[in-house]
């Protein structure tokens, strides 16, 4: 049954069919409830009036009132301004307009008190006003005061008479209606224990507050119940998944002692063996595995994989590694083949390019048993790859497979489903971890291997490239290979940034003696992987590249990654970028080079590479920079679709929601007790239609 909160917009008074079209377009609102949980991004204060003796340039929007003393229209074409004088017993204000100054002189008379507001700067040694809302004062004005919300709107709406206060006048008239239906969704105990406002009020406060203090209130609970479901709901999925699949049980075998003992070239870290014991320990439990992998470049995920593998063949199953590109899968199978084989354990590696007779041998070893691991990109997904019995798949670089995909690994074994082990070289916040993989356990490498030096990171400006390249002759003539990444591949009319052409020149005439390979998105793969593999070799010794170089090759020999117009990339880029270097025993260097010209944001990002080489601290800042949305191309899983809640900012909150959505889970899994019926109709009210289940419907 379609309740109130169901209603099309079109049907509230002032909307009509041609608005509604319009904000169904432009803002995605189709309902009443979408309406309501159209959330303001700010609000005016406007519960005082300033005097103009208080004004200062460093105040936001403000209100001040007094007598209009005089007006006048001064300079001529383009220069011409409208400048009116506005009096309190304090002192006087210039009111400045640029545009529509015959309109508003002819609505603006002498002597007539008004109240103005708007932003207060200093031009020419004195504080003015530009464009200020101006409205004539009323015994309105001599009320309380408010907060005045404002709400994102579009050009196109402003053009059609839906500005930020047309919103609020529809979200008033809303409000009057709506308020007596709105469902409270958590349960009493839960209200009282952390203080929370019921869900109703908050969503008067959230659109019209009475007071600063309510407005933190209502916010404080709409985040939290937004964070709480989502967290409920994969808790939920969790919790299904926990009793619903069985795994196969695996435990430590002679395999992996012989590794420890015979083959391991150096000692694991602390971080690498208490990972290892997590993951054994969902290996043991008789429950299929799903977890996520976190840790920085360079700190042995691959090793840890390898030897989870080990307890899965040595018990008589089969594995199966991943990559997302057949450099990163390339590098994976040379680098677990020499173990393998000397250990007497079939390895082989199915990419795109694998011949049809190395296929066709290879499906048959796999179907047979023989093979034990096998190592490939997303060609190991095709319906034709049939194991004999799948025991663990490890994906690496996790968010570059979709949940589907995923999942169809999944199906490749009829009688139980394998353990999956995902990985992921990006740090992700933690925040961000526990709602993008709340379904997940998490394991996290902190540490890295000893002997690793971190690498040292330096800012330098363009004029001090000269300096740059003698640096780097040094280098070379050490026997070391330098990297140059570029952001784009040819010149841009658009953007006067260096790229790969020009700066492949530039390198060339500088370093005429010394062998170069380029490599860009716009090769071919072979002759991407020709020039990698030269450069892998040390046949060249410097790599100018594109950002293609993010993900993969691990050349030890690599000690200079410079990266041009550094402030045109993210700090997860960055990041990853750095991660090429420092992979052997030398000291490697990351040298950030940029115009002199910065946004704030993009020295906050330098400034932070400079500082910092823990990832996890380089992700928290990238979050609260950047957002999650775009963090981690994080719209594909739906749940980030977040209405109210910050995860740059609300990680306090959102741990508090989630141990008391565990705990009720705990109590309750099927929320069947009495207590928890608001829960419970809140989440079948929400269950066909969202993966948000804080929404109204």
């Amino acid at each position: 049954m379609k309740g109130f909160f169901d209603t099309r917009i079109e049907f509230l008074k002032g909307v009509g069919p041609q608005k509604s079209a319009l904000l169904n377009k432009e803002l995605q609102i189709f309902t009443y409830g979408d309406l309501l949980q159209y959330y303001p991004f700010r609000y005016e204060d406007r519960t005082r009036f300033f005097s103009v003796r208080e004004l200062h340039h460093q105040l936001p929007n403000i209100q001040v009132k007094g007598v209009l003393k005089s007006m006048e229209t001064i300079g001529t074409r383009s220069k011409k301004r409208l400048v009116a004088q506005l009096q309190d017993e304090t002192g006087t204000v210039d009111l400045v307009w640029f545009k529509g100054i015959n309109w508003i002189s002819k609505k603006l008379k002498k002597g007539v008190t008004y109240v103005a507001f708007g932003k207060p700067t200093l031009y020419g040694g004195r504080i003015n006003m530009a464009h200020p809302e101006i409205d004539v004062l009323t015994p309105n004005h001599q009320g309380p005061g408010y907060l005045q919300p404002v709400y994102h709107t579009t050009e196109l709406l402003k053009r059609r008479f839906l500005d930020s206060r047309a919103i609020g006048k529809l979200q008033k008239q809303l409000l009057v209606n709506a308020y007596p239906k709105i469902a409270e969704s958590l349960p009493e105990t839960l209200l009282n224990e952390l203080s929370l406002l019921s869900r109703a009020e908050s969503l008067r406060q959230i659109h019209f507050p009475e007071d600063h203090k309510k407005l933190s209130q209502a916010q404080l609970r709409l985040k939290f119940e937004e964070l709480f479901y989502i967290q409920l709901r994969l808790l939920k999925l969790k919790h299904t998944r926990i009793e619903k699949y069985q795994g196969k049980v695996f435990g430590e075998t002679a395999l992996i002692r012989e590794f420890y003992h015979s083959y391991l070239p150096f000692e694991l870290t602390g971080a690498q063996k208490r990972v290892i014991r997590e993951i054994y320990r969902d290996m043991k439990s008789g429950k299929q595995m799903n977890r996520l992998l976190q840790g920085d470049v360079g700190s042995g995920k691959t090793i840890v994989a390898f030897i989870c593998l080990l307890a899965v063949v040595g018990a008589g199953s089969q594995a199966a590694l991943m990559a997302p590109t057949e450099i990163l899968a390339e590098q994976h199978f040379r680098g677990l083949h020499p173990f393998a084989t000397s250990m007497g354990i079939e390895i082989d590696i199915l990419t795109g390019s694998t011949k049809k007779s190395a296929r066709d041998s290879l499906h048959q070893r796999l179907q047979n048993g023989q093979l034990k691991i096998l190592v490939g990109t997303h060609a190991l997904l095709e319906d034709k790859v049939q194991f004999q019995s799948l025991g663990l798949a490890v994906i690496d670089e996790q968010h570059r497979f979709g949940v589907a995909q995923r999942a169809k690994l999944w199906s490749k074994n009829k009688d139980f489903y394998p353990h999956v082990l995902v990985m992921t070289a990006t740090p992700i916040p933690r925040t961000l971890a526990m709602t993008l993989y709340g379904d997940l356990e998490i394991s996290i490498i902190d540490e890295l291997p000893p002997g690793r030096k971190p690498v040292e990171t330096v800012h330098r400006y363009d004029e001090n490239r000269l300096k740059v390249f003698g640096f780097i002759k040094k280098q070379i003539t050490a026997g070391r290979q330098i990297y140059f990444v570029y952001p784009l591949i040819e010149e841009s009319a658009k953007m006067d940034l260096k790229h790969l052409e020009d700066g492949y020149e530039s390198i060339s005439r500088a370093f005429p003696d010394v062998p170069i390979s380029i490599v860009h998105g716009k090769m071919k793969s072979r002759d991407k992987d020709y020039e990698m593999q030269r450069f892998v070799k040390g046949e060249t010794r410097i790599m100018v590249a594109t950002t293609v170089i993010e993900v993969g090759v691990n050349v030890p020999n690599a000690t200079v990654m410079v990266i041009e117009n550094a402030e045109r990339f993210g700090l997860a880029q960055l990041h990853q970028l750095r991660g090429r270097v420092g992979r052997g025993a030398d000291q490697s260097f990351c040298i950030l080079i940029t115009d002199v010209k910065i946004s704030k944001e993009g020295r906050t990002r330098l400034q932070t590479m400079v500082r910092t080489n823990n990832g996890f601290e380089i992700a928290d800042v990238d979050l609260k920079l950047r957002g999650p949305g775009d963090l981690m191309g994080t719209q594909q899983s739906g749940v980030l679709d977040l209405l109210i809640a910050d995860l740059g900012k609300d990680g306090k909150l959102l741990q508090v929601a989630r141990e008391k959505a565990a705990s009720i889970l705990d109590q309750d899994p099927d929320l069947k007790l009495p207590i928890h019926e608001n829960i419970r109709k809140q989440v079948a009210r929400q269950k066909k239609s969202s993966l948000n289940w804080s929404r109204i419907s």
